[in-house]
Formats: structure tokens, C-alpha cells, sequence
């Protein structure tokens, strides 16, 4: 079974130190995705310090903020219209081609890049 989150698509976060609540997800775009490691790296979700020494001349050092990977599992595929995070399936149109289809509104997802 394949991920169907991609980069670009906006996930809401439903498990960590990061969620959100029913009301108002914590909303994020998709930066990368690791398919053998199950894991996502989110927009301004799971922030960690990095503290970086210069390691050469003209390079900085400090305190580095960056966006840590999740597993997959604490995110999920948020649909602007539904105002939710659906369950998804994989629909083949006629032509052939395949697209991933909300299966509470029964609309076409948008694709992220």
C-alpha cells in the first residue's frame, strides 16, 4: 500500500506534542516525505534547536531552528473544503489517469507539487 501524502500537500497533525484540537488542527505544508522510513517533515511543525559550531571561515555559528521529521501516522491529509482531515482513496478515472478522492465529500484532493 502506497503513502498518499506527497510534498506540497497541506496535512493537519492529529498525534504528538504538536496537534491540535478538533476546532482549529495544526495546519502545515509538506516539505518531504520519506517512504522507506515512514516519516514527513512539516512546515513550522515539531521546531527543534540545532547548535551549530562554524566550521569554517565565514560561516556562522549558533542556535539553528529547523523542522524535525514525524511519522506518518500522526498526520493526515487535510481537505480545505470539508474543513477536516478525511480518510482518502485512490480513484481511476476513465482515462486512465488516478486521482486521490475524499471519501466524506467524494471531491478530488488538489495535488501539492
Amino acid at each position: 500500500m502506497g503513502i498518499k501524502i506527497r510534498k506540497g500537500d497541506t496535512v493537519a497533525v492529529i498525534a504528538g506534542d504538536d496537534k491540535g484540537t478538533m476546532d482549529h488542527p495544526r495546519l502545515g505544508r509538506v516539505l518531504s516525505v520519506d517512504e522507506e522510513k515512514h516519516r514527513v517533515v512539516v512546515e513550522k511543525v515539531n521546531m527543534v534547536k540545532r547548535h551549530t559550531k562554524a566550521r569554517r571561515q565565514g560561516m556562522k555559528s549558533g542556535i539553528i531552528e529547523k523542522e524535525a521529521p514525524l511519522h506518518i501516522s500522526n498526520v493526515m491529509l487535510y481537505d480545505p473544503k470539508a474543513k477536516r482531515g478525511p480518510r482518502v482513496r485512490i480513484q481511476t478515472r476513465p482515462d486512465g489517469t488516478r486521482e486521490r478522492v475524499s471519501v466524506t465529500s467524494g471531491e478530488s484532493l488538489p495535488k501539492g507539487e
